[in-house]
């Protein structure tokens, strides 16, 4: 079985912030003890006396809030961030990020966070069903930050499956999603970090991050499918409905 971790970045609300990401990686399921394994490492390495009490929680890192508060400058947490996001180099056999990026503007009238699930869903299941396609028939879940969690999405998710989305039915998935504490999951953690860095490349053009990642993100030979863009046209006009293809990528994301 596959699962497909997400974290959000951004808020909704917020009219400050002109973005909003839902992301994640999904992977097999004999290739999360190893992730997990990778950052708990790190994590020994950064706080040895309470490894598991240090959370990778990107925005933290950033700020230097809560435990980070005391763990070295802002350039220290930073290479800490990207030290967190290349522990997937080590994963091996198929494992895929995805990332839905958002200009809010652009979706005056439509549920930005709805739109966000419908697009990586769908998504992770058509990665699903490529890889049945080849002969390898595994299904998929998504497990959630419980942040995010809104009883609407596990609605959707079922509607999703049973009368299909704008695109057509979830064929792949197993069950509604399933929602935990980040805290208790390295793998929400890495979500969250994917999840952070487009918003940081989208919001503020710092692509740092997205730098180590941008290849990562599901894709077959140019055709990039794990990350799908809705952004103002460059005359600065706001859509009405959003493209049912991506915007082109930030500066500096090459195939």
């Amino acid at each position: 079985m596959y699962l497909l971790y997400v974290d959000d970045a951004g808020s909704i609300p917020n009219k400050s912030e002109r973005h909003f990401v839902l992301a994640g990686i999904a992977v097999f399921e004999r290739q999360v003890c190893h992730l997990d394994l990778r950052l708990s490492e790190l994590a020994a390495s950064i706080l040895p006396e309470e490894p598991r009490q240090l959370e990778f929680h990107a925005n933290e890192m950033q700020s230097g809030r809560n435990r980070w508060r005391r763990l070295g400058s802002r350039e220290v947490r930073r290479s800490y961030l990207c030290d967190a996001l290349r522990t997937s180099e080590g994963l091996k056999g198929d494992w895929a990020l995805f990332g839905i990026v958002v200009e809010k503007a652009v979706m005056p009238d439509e549920d930005v966070m709805e739109y966000c699930f419908e697009q990586l869903s769908s998504r992770f299941d058509h990665f699903l069903g490529r890889m049945r396609r080849r002969s390898n028939t595994q299904r998929g879940i998504i497990i959630m930050d419980d942040s995010t969690k809104e009883t609407r999405l596990q609605e959707l998710a079922l509607n999703f499956r049973t009368h299909g989305h704008r695109w057509g039915k979830l064929r792949n998935l197993v069950d509604v999603p399933f929602f935990v504490d980040s805290k208790a999951t390295r793998l929400v953690q890495y979500a969250d970090m994917v999840a952070y860095a487009l918003w940081r490349a989208y919001e503020h053009e710092d692509h740092q991050f997205l730098d180590l990642i941008k290849l990562k993100f599901d894709r077959t030979g140019e055709a990039i499918h794990g990350l799908h863009v809705v952004k103002r046209s460059e005359d600065g006009a706001a859509g009405g409905v959003p493209p049912k293809t991506p915007a082109p990528p930030p500066p500096g994301f090459r195939s």
